[in-house]
């Protein structure tokens, strides 16, 4: 097996996580702030992240690993559970699986301008026909205008495109799971004091149910499913594993179906296995790497 090989084996496992992110966080948000909702899962994983880093003995970051780990942090440890748990008390979880599905665009794109990744122009007309796709049903289904939903859908995408990407690079270093437990670590003094003032504001009353998705949430989404993306990432090329995200939005759609019974329409469901048929044609588009 080739390290792009599985480097892709790695990333889809990654994805399969990510994929039940929505329905589990829409599952939650019923009964818990979103905000909350969002920076408290960091909160938890955080006690994982450190409960790792002190069992392996890990090194602390130089001055170069902590500027990128900041980036991290404002990225998948802030920016996208923020704004996807903002959507999902918004839009349902259907509708955020497809919009999520412009991420392996962005995050090729963050790629390329950060690191030097030269995807082909095949490889782009590839993401941008997903993208458009995307583009598509979110009109359709917000009856020709963009929802506020799809809008805070959108700005989770950009954050975590630039978090998946920074955060793939630095795994060849650093490894996967060092990357996201220090990158949670370092988002504490920020997000701890927010987490405390929401709950003392708006309480932590809620059901089984929601805590279990927060649960989830906490950690499957926000620490597990990052040892194996970022080290896909670091083996495949943030380009070409990024490609995988294309079929987090099928795999979301099953999740919603099955977790939270939201009915799936036909359009709905076609334009899934649209995006999902663009992966086979972008997996065969080169990707050079910088040296």
């Amino acid at each position: 097996m080739t390290q792009e090989t599985k480097g892709m084996w790695l990333g889809a496992i990654g994805i399969a996580m990510f994929s039940l992110t929505l329905p589990f966080t829409r599952m939650a948000v019923a009964e818990l702030h979103p905000v909350l909702l969002a920076l408290g899962r960091a909160v938890v994983a955080a006690g994982c992240g450190a409960a790792l880093l002190w069992s392996v003995r890990a090194p602390r970051p130089n001055r170069a690993q902590l500027k990128s780990l900041c980036i991290v942090a404002l990225g998948v440890v802030i920016g996208f559970p923020v704004f996807s748990s903002i959507a999902m008390s918004r839009i349902p979880a259907a509708h955020g699986a497809i919009v999520l599905g412009i991420l392996p665009l962005v995050t090729a794109l963050f790629g390329a301008l950060r690191f030097g990744e030269r995807p082909s122009p095949g490889f782009w007309i590839a993401a941008v026909i997903g993208s458009m796709l995307v583009a598509v049903f979110a009109f359709e289904e917000g009856g020709g205008s963009l929802q506020w939903g799809d809008l805070a859908m959108l700005a989770a995408v950009v954050a975590a495109a630039m978090g998946y990407a920074e955060g793939g690079r630095l795994s060849e270093t650093m490894g996967g799971q060092q990357v996201i437990s220090w990158a949670l670590l370092l988002s504490m003094p920020l997000v701890l004091p927010v987490v405390v003032w929401l709950a003392l504001q708006h309480g932590l009353q809620a059901s089984a149910r929601a805590w279990i998705g927060f649960g989830y949430v906490s950690l499957f989404s926000m620490f597990i499913g990052f040892f194996f993306w970022y080290k896909g990432l670091a083996l495949g090329g943030i380009a070409r594993v990024g490609q995988v995200q294309l079929i987090q939005p099928f795999l979301t759609l099953l999740g919603v179906a099955l977790i939270l019974g939201e009915l799936l329409t036909w359009k709905t469901v076609l334009f899934a296995a649209a995006i999902v048929a663009i992966v086979a044609l972008g997996r065969r588009m080169p990707v050079r790497r910088r040296a």
